[in-house]
């Protein structure tokens, strides 16, 4: 500290000063859709608007148009608690989602709270005004600020503008087309191609049997397996008590029953025995004399990476019919034709779609400040699984990695309404998770996911303790209960108004 003077916080309040709107929402995707709605059930009285970089809402449904996306949970957790799914299919096709996100905001008059086309480039939280100047930048390169009191971030979690890059060798070699699906070219012809899907995660289980019907031929290149989980494209279940029950009772139910039925199904995967059988035992089914267990049997155990969902068995009745097939092998380079494999194999191909993964990205890589100082994400805590040690009046939502999104985005915004709503009844306008003394909480790594674009990331994502509050939790049945009926003012979470930021003589600051 350097001598002379020091600024510091006085416990003196100050008036807070006024603001554009009391929360301002980042992203007009299923995170930030939620939060609107949920202020508008119960806390009415606090004005919002929502910021979104794109030129349409939906965040990644918009981003994302290869062929065959869809919902990899089924839309009775992936749709929110609010808005029952009515669609006869439970995994969901991408334009459906954006049709039921669509519906939403024009029914509630959310859309002209949305100013689209605005990309936030800096938050700078001032504790003397309490509260948060946004700046905000067009597509013409103009910028402009907004205040608020709260930050609500509905940014996702993976990096929009830059996939995740495998640098493979001899790519400039190859002399067809190169895709990632992050960036779907439009109106792209694969009609007749020989088609090369490398990756064996979700989107490349999806693109395969979509792209199978026109293409000549689709070959999933993998280096090592995945676990993979057939189920129905229809709930009958769902479909059947929305028949003879009213719509909200119906979807209640089943997303209760879809709820426990995850739960389950994590927990009965966990034990590594148990679960590979069931899982490999539905995969023969599926395959019959074409089972190959090289391509089915992962290193792994089912959910140390997340499982694909195949609906329908689709991917599997694609190969049964010959249009597709899988090749596990590590790449040695591509090349004018297509791709060398270190075996020896070559895999001749037209298209090259490269499903490598997304490159994860904390608060949408918005340079966040507090007071001046620039926040490091990766030295504060995560608190309630939703804001940061020491942030105050900011939140984020981060899913679940062994359940739908949704089910977080939903709980985190009837969190953060019931501390916005405890603030207005104590008369406070900042809420901060003091942590004092950080060296006092025990570290533990909650992302024990093997999956690579987890690996990749852990040295940008904040800390988790091995105890709650201060930790990203996993388990959304006692999140939910936690989340919806813990104490608000609960020792941990600080409330307080505006604070004058003061110079204060070194040697009356050391006598202190």
């Amino acid at each position: 500290m350097m001598a002379g003077t020091a600024t510091r916080e006085r416990a003196a309040e100050t008036k807070a000063a006024p603001v554009d709107q009391d929360v301002l929402i980042v992203g007009a995707g299923i995170s930030g859709i939620g939060m609107a709605v949920h202020l508008q059930q119960y806390s009415p009285d606090r004005s919002f608007a929502l910021v979104e970089r794109r030129a349409n809402l939906g965040g990644t449904w918009d981003l994302f148009r290869y062929p065959g996306i869809r919902s990899d949970s089924d839309m009775h957790t992936l749709g929110f608690v609010f808005e029952p799914w009515k669609h006869e299919k439970t995994i969901a096709d991408g334009p459906a989602i954006l049709e039921y996100l669509n519906r939403i905001v024009d029914e509630r008059h959310i859309r002209e709270r949305i100013r689209f086309d605005r990309k936030v480039v800096g938050a700078d939280w001032d504790s003397a005004a309490a509260r948060w100047t946004v700046t905000l930048e067009d597509n013409a390169g103009g910028t402009s600020t907004t205040t608020a009191r709260w930050l609500y971030l509905g940014a996702g979690y993976y990096d929009y503008d830059e996939p995740f890059d495998a640098s493979f060798t001899g790519r400039e070699d190859f002399q067809g087309q190169i895709i990632h699906p992050q960036f779907w070219p439009e109106n792209l012809d694969y009609t007749g191609k020989r088609v090369v899907v490398i990756g064996s995660g979700a989107t490349a289980v999806t693109i395969v049997p979509s792209m199978a019907d026109k293409a000549a031929h689709v070959t999933m290149l993998q280096r090592t397996p995945t676990w993979y989980f057939i189920r129905p494209a229809k709930d009958a279940l769902a479909n059947f008590l929305r028949k003879v029950l009213p719509e909200k009772l119906a979807y209640k139910i089943t997303r209760f029953k879809n709820v426990k039925l995850q739960d389950i199904g994590f927990r009965r995967a966990r034990k590594a025995r148990e679960g590979q059988d069931f899982l490999t035992g539905k995969i023969k089914d599926a395959l019959g004399e074409r089972y190959d267990e090289k391509a089915f049997t992962p290193p792994y155990n089912p959910w140390d990476q997340r499982l694909c969902l195949v609906p329908d068995a689709d991917f599997f009745n694609a190969m049964k019919a010959d249009k597709a097939s899988i090749v596990t092998d590590h790449i040695e380079r591509f090349d004018a034709s297509g791709i060398q494999l270190k075996s020896g194999q070559h895999l001749d191909a037209d298209i090259i779609v490269t499903a490598t993964g997304l490159k994860l990205a904390v608060a949408g890589k918005i340079p966040v400040r507090v007071d001046g100082a620039l926040v490091d994400w990766s030295e504060h805590y995560y608190y309630k699984a939703c804001m940061f040690s020491n942030v105050p009046n900011f939140s984020a939502v981060f899913g679940y990695l062994n359940a739908s999104w949704t089910l977080r985005a939903d709980i985190v915004a009837e969190y953060v309404c019931r501390v916005l709503n405890h603030m207005r009844a104590t008369g406070t306008t900042v809420a901060t998770p003091a942590l004092a003394d950080p060296a006092a909480l025990t570290e533990e790594n909650i992302f024990d996911f093997s999956s690579g674009y987890i690996q990749r990331s852990l040295h940008i994502m904040p800390k988790n303790a091995d105890k709650l509050p201060w930790r990203l939790n996993q388990n959304y049945i006692q999140d939910r209960i936690d989340m919806k009926t813990g104490a608000i003012d609960d020792g941990v979470l600080a409330f307080g108004n505006a604070r004058s930021l003061v110079s204060i003589p070194a040697e009356l600051e050391a006598a202190e």
